[in-house]
């Protein structure tokens, strides 16, 4: 009897312990850029919608990108931002090992090559502000 009683409650402590830390692993986020830097892009674009618009970064705003992917955090994944409305900044990197890839701020979301996040305020809107600042020059 107190064997199972004891397996009964290793069993229990290790769901709590499974469900504590996919619990952190949702609240926390993840960085998917987080060691990206300026030299592992070859070149980037941006297309500000609405207006429709595009322009070619050069390297300073390049380096302005990678810092700002550097400290995007995404959460969980989300869909409903087909529902909002609103201006997106739409970037397509080229990296150095070729590799293609497109992301989509539109706050509170991050798209990344179609999947969208849930994400936090300030560097989506840093994202969108950069974008609109490329337009302007």
């Amino acid at each position: 009897m107190k064997k199972k009683w004891f397996l009964f409650i290793l069993i229990v402590l290790a769901a709590v312990l499974v469900t504590g830390l996919a619990v952190f692993r949702f609240a926390s986020g993840q960085r998917p850029f987080a060691h990206i830097t300026a030299d592992q892009i070859a070149s980037a674009r941006v297309e500000i919608i609405p207006p429709d618009k595009e322009a070619d970064l050069d390297r300073e705003a390049i380096e302005d990108l990678a810092g700002i992917l550097r400290v995007v955090t995404v959460y969980r994944k989300d869909d409903s931002y087909r529902d909002y409305s609103g201006q997106a900044a739409v970037y397509t990197i080229s990296l150095t090992d070729g590799t293609v890839v497109t992301v989509q701020a539109y706050n509170p979301f991050l798209i990344i090559d179609g999947v969208g996040y849930r994400t936090k305020y300030e560097p989506c809107q840093a994202l969108s502000a950069l974008g609109n600042e490329q337009l302007e020059e």
